[in-house]
């Protein structure tokens, strides 16, 4: 049975200091840079054909830093299709070095959920400002968005169709996939796998640098990490 591994990244530098990130390209802190680490030990026996991460760094970090701790000792190689010259010039042209390689594909609809107007503020101050009601409102509900910014329906919008027309085809194939991306868009996802209502959904917690691994059998994915 082949895998597929969500990993949510490790905190990010504004997750120390308690600020909406959103779509904020924030790196990894010192402690989710551990945390990758740990992740890819977790994950360093597990076969990986191809990788997905967001287009945001934090979940690119991640990726990375969990792969260079993988026993396979295959290094990741990010694509860029259609980026001009950045895809012509970065062909491998050594037959022995691409077998090496484990493709990485960047998507903007593995991306968090966008903040809007919140991006960049402190979350206690802006709970102080609307109310800490209202803030929970914004962070926790299924179809209320911020001011200007995503809800959780919305990001499940553009997440599950990718996974779905991406994603699923590539575990049929027999790969084995690793998923790098963020807390409301791994939501998402398992919110689909796991069959849960959007009153369940909500209450989720999916940690940071957590793999969640599930295998790719003939009836569908059967989740092997329990949250």
């Amino acid at each position: 049975m082949n895998r597929l591994i969500l990993m949510r990244h490790g905190k990010s530098i504004w997750n120390a200091q308690n600020i909406f990130t959103g779509w904020v390209d924030i790196p990894l802190s010192k402690e989710g840079i551990d945390e990758a680490f740990e992740a890819g030990r977790q994950i360093r026996e597990m076969p990986i054909d191809i990788i997905y991460t967001s287009t945001l760094v934090r979940a690119q970090m991640t990726a990375m830093i969990a792969m260079s701790v993988h026993s396979s000792g295959k290094v990741p190689l990010v694509l860029h299709p259609g980026e001009g010259k950045l895809e012509l010039w970065g062909k491998i042209h050594g037959k022995e070095a691409e077998k090496e390689t484990i493709p990485v594909i960047q998507a903007w609809e593995l991306n968090e959920r966008m903040y809007g107007e919140l991006q960049g503020m402190n979350k206690a101050k802006m709970a102080e400002q609307f109310g800490a009601d209202q803030i929970k409102l914004w962070r926790r509900s299924y179809d209320i968005a911020p001011p200007q910014g995503e809800s959780l329906a919305m990001t499940a919008e553009r997440a599950l169709p990718y996974f779905k027309q991406q994603i699923i085809p590539t575990l049929e194939q027999g790969k084995n996939v690793l998923v790098s991306a963020h807390g409301n868009s791994l939501r998402a996802i398992i919110m689909d796998l796991d069959g849960l209502s959007h009153e369940e959904v909500v209450q989720l917690e999916i940690p940071t640098g957590l793999p969640i691994i599930y295998h790719f059998t003939s009836s569908g994915l059967v989740k092997e990490t329990s949250l």
